[in-house]
C-alpha cells in the first residue's frame, strides 16, 4: 500500500505567529521584551479549551457564540501578561488577526518537500482543526488545492471532529483508502497533533520549530525543528516502511 503524508496547517506549513503578533502590537508594541511566542502557545491553549466549550470546530460555525470565543481568547491571552482589554479591544485585536490571517505563505522549502513527495508516488494530504470557511481562506491563499488536491484537504469544522479525536483521523483513513500503519501525520501541535496521531495508530514527526517541552510522556516518532531536519526525518521514515514492506513485516 502506497505511504501517506498528511500535514497539519496552523504554525506547520506557515509561520502562524506572525498574524497573531501583528494583531496584538497596537498593545505590545511599548514593551520591548515582551513574549510573543509564550503569549501564542497560551492563546492557542485557550483557543482549544474555548473551542472545546462550544462543542468543537463542527459544531461552531459563524454564531454569536463563536465570534465572542475569537475575541475572548485575546483578552484572557494578554490577560496572562498583564495586559487588560475591553471587549472593543478585543474585537479589534480578533479583527486585525482575522486580515492578517490570509496574507501568509508557506515556510521555505515546505512546498519543496511536498511535491517531492508526491513526485515519489506518496500520498500527500492535509488535516486541520478549524471553522470550514476561515480554514478555506488560508488554503487559498497558499493556493494547496492546486498541487495537493481538494480531496485529501480535510477540516475539523466540515469532519465533525477535532483533532486529537482519532476519530477524525480514522475519517480521513476511510475516505482516502489509507491504513493507520501507512500513514504518516506532521504537525506542530503536541496535543493535537502528536497526541492525537499517536492515539489514531499513525506515525507522527512533531514538527517543534519552537522547541517547545513535550506536554505529556507520548513519544512521536520523529522531532524536527526546521524544515530541513523535517525533510530528512520523512525521508528516514520512508526508507524503514520500504524496508519493512520488503522483508514481510
Amino acid at each position: 500500500m502506497k505511504q501517506a503524508i498528511f500535514f497539519d496547517m496552523d504554525d506547520t506549513l506557515y509561520d502562524h505567529l506572525l498574524p497573531f503578533r501583528r494583531a496584538i502590537q497596537a498593545w505590545t508594541a511599548g514593551i520591548g521584551d515582551f513574549p510573543y511566542q509564550e503569549a501564542y502557545h497560551r492563546m492557542r491553549y485557550y483557543s482549544d479549551k474555548l473551542s472545546e466549550e462550544l462543542g468543537g470546530a463542527g459544531a461552531m460555525g459563524q454564531g454569536a457564540a463563536a465570534e465572542a470565543m475569537r475575541w475572548r481568547r485575546f483578552q484572557l491571552t494578554l490577560a496572562d501578561f498583564g495586559i487588560k482589554l475591553k471587549e472593543d479591544a478585543a474585537k479589534a485585536a480578533q479583527a486585525s488577526y482575522l486580515a492578517c490571517q490570509f496574507d501568509i505563505a508557506m515556510f521555505d522549502g515546505m512546498k519543496e518537500l511536498i511535491l517531492k513527495l508526491q513526485h515519489e508516488g506518496h500520498i500527500t494530504g492535509l488535516i486541520t482543526n478549524g471553522e470550514s470557511s476561515h480554514q478555506r481562506m488560508k488554503i487559498a491563499a497558499m493556493q494547496l488545492e492546486a498541487f495537493m488536491g481538494k480531496e485529501l484537504l480535510f477540516i475539523s469544522g466540515e469532519a465533525g471532529w477535532d483533532k486529537p479525536d482519532p476519530r477524525f483521523f480514522r475519517a480521513v483513513n476511510e475516505a482516502t483508502g489509507t491504513s493507520a500503519e501507512n500513514c504518516l501525520y506532521i504537525g506542530d501541535s503536541w496535543r493535537n497533533d502528536v497526541i492525537g496521531g499517536l492515539n489514531a495508530g499513525w506515525s507522527v514527526i512533531w514538527f517543534n520549530h519552537r522547541e517547545a517541552a513535550p506536554g505529556t510522556g507520548h513519544a512521536p516518532h520523529y522531532e524536527a525543528t526546521n524544515v530541513a531536519q523535517l525533510a530528512k526525518h520523512v525521508d528516514r521514515h520512508l526508507a524503514r516502511a520500504r524496508t519493512s514492506a520488503g522483508s514481510g513485516k
